[in-house]
């Protein structure tokens, strides 16, 4: 039984090592608000995430106020809750709802629970405006809830509860654009890799130690971004027991970033550009942004989404855009071969491409006819149509075409041009 216990375990481990990606692993200092109840309270969750980030280099300043049995709208009228967030200056502040309240029928998390979410999201932004909320997706009764079982079937057993609460909570986050610390999901797959570990209280619903620590190591990896798999800081727990939660807990997060909302509504640059001659027509193609800022590496800048600019001369240059929104920003850069010489009115045999923009037609015309091959792309690669024509003015029909800047690549036997086009 142990040793085929540790072949889990070690399975585990191996995996958080195959596909944990960590965002960063510079130390961060972070300021963190807990706002919750005996969930958060037992075994000092907010102590234990300190340990653990400061054994990872990090530094951890926090508050909490967790009384028991307390619900969202409590904390929405509570004045403790209501200076503490109040004070202002968070990174994040972590919202935990009562034990059961996500739980229950949609009905009644949409007009009980759901409301005081949004209404506390508003109040952190507002104190601390570049805050993120933070949702602590907790965990079903080991054997289910056997007060609401008989009214509502889903919660009579762990699996049950534990499928209610992570719908509860991904309904608050997505509603907010908060971030979701899958405590829950950490619970259920410990529990599925090893039955025998201890989670639960005697109770079958508070945390014991091992519960709050595999918590705590899933906090670590949602907020810090960085894998808690080889931290030295280990509780109460032996050194293998909680490597294993190390891994349980970098696998649920990293496995669905995408879910938990981890960077799911951070500002991400990318622009495109179309060249005429000195003159270069930049289109930012960033998503989740609000501000954007471009440098255009000849010492120019702007901060406009779609900005002209016009070079002084030939050369390469590294042009960047800084996109932004509520306090996040990433950066884009591209190097650029500026020449005087335009792909769309010169070049060997005298090819050209008109109109640009264009609108409903392409004009593709040599000196000369040719035997041509066709190829048109989107901007992020993607054939979008190809054919072979013949001719010395050819004809391409982009009425059916999205909006957007293509790539057009037009070969004969002898000689290639590639064309970039503009569709408005």
């Amino acid at each position: 039984m142990i040793f085929a216990e540790l072949d889990k375990k070690a399975i585990f481990m191996l995996f958080a090592l195959t596909i944990l990606i960590p965002k960063s692993g510079l130390t961060q200092n972070k300021r963190i608000l807990w706002l919750g109840n005996s969930y958060t309270a037992y075994n000092n969750l907010p102590s234990m995430f300190y340990n653990l980030a400061l054994s990872g280099g990090d530094t951890i300043t926090f508050d909490a106020n967790t009384p028991g049995g307390f619900t969202l709208s409590a904390h929405a009228s509570n004045q403790t809750s209501l200076n503490k967030i109040a004070q202002g200056n968070w990174d994040y502040v972590i919202i935990q709802a009562q034990s059961q309240e996500p739980s229950f029928p949609p009905s009644q998390v949409n007009s009980q629970t759901l409301p005081y979410a949004i209404e506390l999201d508003s109040l952190i932004h507002a104190a601390s405006p570049c805050a993120k909320t933070v949702f602590y997706m907790t965990w079903g009764r080991k054997y289910g809830d056997s007060q609401n079982c008989g009214n509502y079937p889903p919660l009579c057993t762990f699996e049950g509860m534990n499928d209610r609460l992570r719908w509860g909570y991904k309904t608050m986050a997505d509603e907010t654009e908060g971030i979701i610390a899958p405590v829950g999901s950490s619970w259920k797959n410990a529990w599925y890799a090893d039955s025998t570990t201890n989670l639960w209280n005697a109770d079958l619903s508070h945390p014991s130690p091992a519960g709050s620590y595999l918590a705590a190591c899933t906090f670590y990896s949602t907020i810090l971004r960085k894998p808690s798999l080889g931290l030295s800081y280990i509780a109460s727990l032996d050194a293998n027991t909680a490597t294993f939660f190390q891994g349980i807990a970098d696998n649920t997060v990293n496995d669905s970033l995408e879910v938990w909302n981890i960077g799911r509504f951070e500002p991400e640059a990318d622009f495109s550009y179309i060249a005429e001659g000195l003159q270069y027509n930049f289109q930012h193609e960033a998503s989740n942004a609000e501000t954007f800022t471009w440098d255009f590496g000849d010492g120019n800048t702007s901060e406009l989404p779609a900005p002209v600019h016009e070079y002084s001369g030939e050369g390469d240059y590294s042009v960047s855009l800084i996109a932004g929104s509520n306090c996040l920003f990433d950066t884009s850069e591209v190097i650029i071969s500026v020449t005087i010489t335009d792909l769309n009115t010169a070049a060997s045999g005298g090819w050209r491409i008109f109109p640009n923009p264009a609108t409903n037609m392409v004009m593709i015309q040599s000196s000369e006819p040719e035997q041509f091959h066709i190829a048109v792309y989107s901007i992020n690669g993607k054939l979008v149509s190809a054919f072979d024509e013949e001719g010395s003015l050819i004809n391409l029909d982009f009425s059916e075409y999205e909006k957007g800047i293509y790539q057009i690549v037009c070969s004969t036997r002898t000689d290639q041009r590639i064309f970039r086009i503009l569709k408005d």
